[in-house]
């Protein structure tokens, strides 16, 4: 098990042991800080439940008032009126929230493997190989990571507006790169390769060179040792990655809205920025709220297929026996 892993073990343990009333060592606390320590967790849960539990109020709210003045758990009349109003048409544009939610899809996901898997070949290149201008790369890979997405948005724009497909009879645009949701995926994918190979390239690090060599003694061939000897180990890592990846996919907005300009390839962030009304007087603020919780809804899900991977460490044992 990791350092970092025992570590947050460790931390956990004594935070329970302290709230159930005794410290790791076995002592009692006394009354007073048991109500301390309870008190500010409530104050945390609250703290954190407080925003969830407006929004999901406000979208069983059947007013629709124009601004949230007031939270009620239960208001008024409620009902799931605004579910179903968004899961037909989000807005007024010909497009339902299925076909959203498809194209949000497709470039969450797209985005997530391409990532992965780029950035895990180069990611153990980084790790177990040296080569000339390694250095050099890996600060080139560093240095574009700490660079804002945002500000890379002209030249993506640019370049990707250069690959069109035009009939050579009449001259029509048949396609524009740039006005796909596979240029999105392209300019998206170019955002997450820096963070997924330093973060992969640091787990690979981890991971004992040993193991491979065994494997080779034993008659494995180099792609055997990488994809039944390193991949199975850096499952969570690479658990992690996806994940943010398909998180950064999903929610992504500004790429999109600059880059899209047919309906038909309209992400679930460009319809949920869409209901907004001018300063906002007019926003119908019980869809609004509904199509949040079904827009996090996914990535929830995912996280809670992931968790045992992310949270646990595959590692355990790997240099034993």
């Amino acid at each position: 098990m990791s350092s970092q892993t025992m570590s947050a073990t460790g931390l956990v343990n004594r935070v329970s042991a302290q709230v159930s009333g005794s410290t790791a060592s076995g002592r009692k606390l006394s009354l007073g800080k048991q109500l301390l320590l309870q008190a500010i967790l409530l104050l945390v849960a609250f703290t954190v439940l407080f925003p969830l539990l407006w929004v999901v109020s406000l979208s069983l709210d059947p007013r629709n008032i124009s601004r949230p003045t007031e939270l009620r758990l239960i208001p008024p009349g409620a009902s799931v009126r605004a579910y179903t109003a968004v899961i037909e048409r989000p807005t007024n544009n010909k497009i339902s929230f299925a076909g959203l939610a498809f194209n949000s899809l497709k470039l969450a996901a797209g985005t997530s493997v391409a990532s992965v898997l780029i950035g895990v070949l180069a990611a153990y290149s980084f790790s177990r190989f040296r080569f000339r201008g390694r250095e050099v790369l890996m600060l080139s890979v560093l240095t574009v990571l700490m660079l804002p997405a945002i500000a890379t948005l002209p030249a993506l724009y640019v370049l990707l507006n250069r690959v069109q497909f035009l009939n050579p009879q009449t001259g029509k645009m048949l396609f524009n790169l740039r006005d796909s949701l596979l240029g999105v995926g392209f300019a998206m994918t170019s955002g997450l390769l820096p963070f997924a190979i330093w973060n992969l390239k640091g787990f690979l690090d981890t991971i004992p060179r040993e193991l491979e060599e065994a494997a080779i003694i034993d008659g494995a061939s180099p792609n055997q040792v990488f994809i039944r000897i390193i991949l199975p180990l850096a499952v969570p890592a690479l658990a992690v990655t996806a994940f943010l990846g398909f998180m950064s996919g999903w929610t992504e907005f500004a790429i999109s809205w600059q880059f899209l300009n047919q309906v038909k390839d309209h992400t679930l962030m460009m319809e949920l920025y869409n209901m907004i009304g001018q300063y906002a007087d007019n926003t119908p603020w019980s869809k609004f709220a509904a199509m949040s919780i079904l827009v996090a809804l996914p990535v929830s899900a995912v996280y809670l297929a992931l968790q045992k991977y992310i949270v646990g460490g595959l590692t355990v044992g790997g240099v034993k026996g």
